[in-house]
């Protein structure tokens, strides 16, 4: 294990409900996976787990096995996977890569995360060399800049009893809602159809391509499913809400910095069968459409009298 992944396990310099760059570091921590055997990973979670791996975790910890396999010059463009089990973020997480194929233009990986013999989550990813071709996107929506935005401990702040247990959480991720958030509208009856949100890594990366992409997957997990919650007035540990990410796709279509503003705006097309829809685009604050997301999640709203619902 690296010293840096050996500071992550042991939780060093992080403080309940810190930020900054000492937390950011440790999620470059995270990332920074020990390669046990050749095409083979080890992660671990941070101290300050919940009670299963945070998905964004495992997906980012997935890419980069995936692309330590991959040239430097081939950029990944795409990622589709699969949240097969909960994660224990108790144990480490094997990272098994399949080495699919290596064209002249396209390399394909497959990588399946492994705890107590089974796997957890699978993931394929596509990178490509970088070539040119045909150029257009959508534009930005409007929206006030990041630095006249509240900051998400300012937004908590004016809940005193609300989320106690998300205060506590380290938090690597600067995240400012442009729009109320969802434990706001769930109170005032507002029942939004979007949710928008300013993000970047709450400090400096290092100038690592593959890392930039990693951090963006892992916040791209963060608010993607408050879309379907915030249309029917609900939202976690507020309500009697079992949710999990179920699938999880992004594609990549322009380079970008992580550690620079980016906006975040996701809404949910549909929510049926105890499932929920969302899909979200990323746009530098610039304005260019830096990555689509779409995600899947299990969202069932247990009744009130307290009968407890299945999980899988």
């Amino acid at each position: 294990m690296t010293e840096l992944a050996r500071d992550a396990a042991a939780g060093l310099d992080v403080q309940e409900g810190a930020g900054g760059q000492a937390v950011l570091d440790n999620l470059v921590a995270l990332l920074d996976l020990e390669r046990i055997e050749e095409d083979i990973f080890r992660g671990v979670s941070p101290p300050h787990s919940p009670v299963r791996v945070f998905g964004g975790q495992v997906a980012g910890q997935a890419l980069v096995a995936a692309g330590r396999t991959v040239p430097p010059e081939r950029r990944v463009h795409s990622l589709h996977a699969y949240f097969i089990r909960g994660g224990d973020p108790r144990v480490p997480i094997v990272y098994e890569v399949d080495r699919i194929r290596d064209g002249r233009s396209f390399t394909t990986r497959r990588v399946v995360a492994v705890q107590h013999g089974k796997a957890i989550f699978a993931l394929s990813a596509s990178f490509q060399k970088s070539e040119p071709g045909l150029e257009h996107a959508d534009a930005m929506p409007e929206v006030p800049d990041p630095e006249t935005l509240p900051t998400y401990a300012e937004r908590l702040a004016e809940f005193p009893q609300a989320l106690p247990d998300v205060r506590k959480r380290p938090r690597p991720i600067d995240i400012r809602y442009v729009n109320d958030p969802p434990w706001v509208t769930r109170q005032t009856g507002e029942r939004p159809g979007r949710n928008q949100v300013w993000m970047r890594a709450d400090g400096v990366l290092p100038d690592d391509h593959l890392l930039h992409v990693c951090v963006l997957t892992y916040a791209s997990d963060m608010t993607l499913l408050d879309s379907p919650l915030a249309r029917h007035g609900v939202y976690w540990d507020l309500d009697r809400v079992l949710g999990a990410s179920l699938d999880h796709a992004l594609w990549f279509h322009r380079p970008f910095r992580a550690d620079e503003w980016f906006l975040y705006d996701t809404e949910s097309p549909s929510a049926s069968g105890g499932r929920g829809l969302a899909t979200g685009r990323f746009f530098s604050r610039d304005g260019k459409l830096l990555a689509t997301v779409v995600q899947e999640g299990l969202l069932r709203v247990l009744p009130p009298d307290g009968q407890s619902a299945r999980q899988d």
